[in-house]
């Protein structure tokens, strides 16, 4: 298997453990000094990462669509959009986003060391014309 099919895979199994809202699974897939950044901005180290099961996230579907893997020797970032049905508590936080996920390679396997999510949105309007 290649690499970026390794990080293929590695993004794979990432979805599942979100979908299965699965925090030890998703443990053995986070670097040590795993960082998310969420869609409104704010930062999580890897332990209020997987918290965010116990503390009312519940992900019913979560899937990553169209990763594109970029390598970089030991480290490779895969950009694709996140479409996710999410509720924390009794709000609904589904939707889609545009997924940034750094993976790192130190030993023998592949581990994701950074996710941020951003929302997708329409521009507002064409670019401004050049003068």
């Amino acid at each position: 298997m290649s690499a970026a099919q390794d990080v293929l895979d590695l993004v794979n199994r990432w979805a599942a453990a979100e979908e299965a809202n699965d925090p030890a699974l998703l443990a053995s897939l986070l670097a040590d000094d795993f960082v998310g950044v969420g869609p409104l901005g704010f930062v999580l180290t890897r332990e209020q990462w997987l918290a965010r099961f116990g503390n009312g996230l519940v992900n019913s579907a979560f899937k990553v669509e169209d990763p594109q893997v970029h390598e970089h020797g030991a480290a490779a970032v895969v950009v694709g959009v996140d479409a996710q049905e999410t509720s924390f508590g009794e709000w609904d936080n589904s939707g889609r986003f545009r997924l940034t996920l750094a993976a790192v390679r130190p030993a023998d396997r592949w581990l994701v060391a950074s996710v941020h999510l951003g929302p997708l949105q329409a521009p507002a309007g064409p670019p401004p014309a050049a003068e």
